[in-house]
């Protein structure tokens, strides 16, 4: 089966995507990976409305991205503060490729707002695509993209089924 052929309703990047592929559940990750744990925090840091925000760490939360813990200041209620999980934590690669993409070509002429480096020598930290074999990093060239134990032949007719719709990665 090539790609063409293959229904991609069920692609992983597509569901992916429904979780977290707007703009501010990718910022809200950013900023919880950053430290950030409460919500005036978050609302401040990122400038969205109390709805917004209430929505996406709400949906995140419901899908085992984040989950909350209770804290409570002196004279105050009780409120939640959003902490990764294990599940959100390993979107972390993830988030450092897209932000050396965006260093590399969206960056301020100055440079990057922010420097990932090793804690124990101070290099730059990059995302790469590595083999377990120890082949590591790959280019798009030195891999093969076939279909998975869920590909599906596309359904002819369907409005998702249009060659100019599909990308080369499910």
């Amino acid at each position: 089966m090539k790609w063409l052929d293959v229904d991609t309703e069920n692609c992983s990047v597509r569901r992916t995507l429904d979780l977290i592929g707007d703009r501010w559940s990718l910022l809200v990750l950013r900023d919880a990976m950053n430290g950030v744990r409460r919500f005036d925090a978050f609302r401040r840091h990122m400038g969205l409305s109390e709805a917004v925000l209430a929505d996406r760490l709400r949906k995140l939360v419901a899908a085992g991205v984040l989950e909350t813990r209770p804290y409570r200041e002196p004279g105050a209620r009780t409120r939640s503060e959003y902490r990764l999980t294990a599940k959100g934590w390993d979107l972390w690669p993830a988030m450092i490729a897209l932000m050396q993409w965006g260093d590399k070509y969206t960056a301020d002429p100055e440079g990057p707002v922010l420097e990932v480096r090793h804690t124990g020598c101070d290099a730059e930290v990059r995302a790469v695509v590595e083999c377990p074999a120890d082949h590591a990093p790959l280019t798009p060239r030195e891999v093969t993209v076939r279909p998975g134990p869920s590909a599906h032949p596309v359904r002819r007719n369907a409005p998702h089924s249009r060659p100019d719709d599909h990308a080369s990665l499910g």
